[in-house]
């Protein structure tokens, strides 16, 4: 079994299953069989993106890392939080996040790395970048997931290997965002 994917742990799975279900949610295609790549989720406008995703890795049995808000990890959630993968950030602090993400896939055999382009759950103006830095940096591609609330689905997009036009890269993955509509449409960032 590939270090990206967890043991079977029924209660977990069954929590993952129950969430979707609850909500009338459902995960349409796959993760692909490489051993290494980021994974941006979007559009990331609310709490409940964060619900959506943590039910998919738990169906989908991923020993995936993220990125939150050092905030998360605080208090009783905070060992949790670093169970389910998480990796805290403080923002405010100007830590090389990206040179540390690429260095950390360079030494790993296997990782899966999700994040939010958002970088928060506010109105945006554009993406933060990292993701893209981290991915160029470490050889690995972009698989695109996203949201769809009116549908109610988890849509996993194909690898996505940037060529090092930002722009035309940028432009052409939120194309594929294009068609989903998040849960509060006037946060998300479409382009220009």
């Amino acid at each position: 079994m590939s270090g990206n994917y967890l043991p079977r742990n029924p209660l977990a799975e069954a929590l993952g299953r129950a969430m979707l279900r609850c909500a009338g949610w459902r995960i349409e295609g796959s993760l692909p069989a490489l051993d290494k790549f980021v994974v941006i989720g979007a559009h990331h406008t609310s709490n409940w993106d964060f619900m959506l995703f943590l039910a998919a890795k738990f169906v989908l049995r991923l020993n995936a890392r993220w990125f939150g808000k050092h905030t998360l990890f605080r208090g009783p959630w905070g060992g949790l939080m670093r169970r389910w993968g998480g990796i805290p950030i403080q923002r405010h602090l100007k830590l090389n996040t990206v040179d540390q993400a690429v260095k950390a896939f360079n030494e790993s055999r296997e990782m899966m790395l999700i994040l939010s382009p958002e970088g928060t759950r506010k109105k945006v103006e554009r993406w933060k970048m990292g993701f893209y830095h981290i991915a160029r940096g470490a050889g690995v591609p972009i698989v695109l997931a996203a949201l769809d609330y009116p549908g109610r689905r988890i849509v996993i997009g194909e690898p996505y290997w940037p060529t090092g036009d930002e722009a035309g890269d940028l432009r052409r993955m939120l194309d594929f965002y294009q068609p989903f509509v998040p849960k509060k449409p006037e946060y998300a960032f479409f382009g220009d």
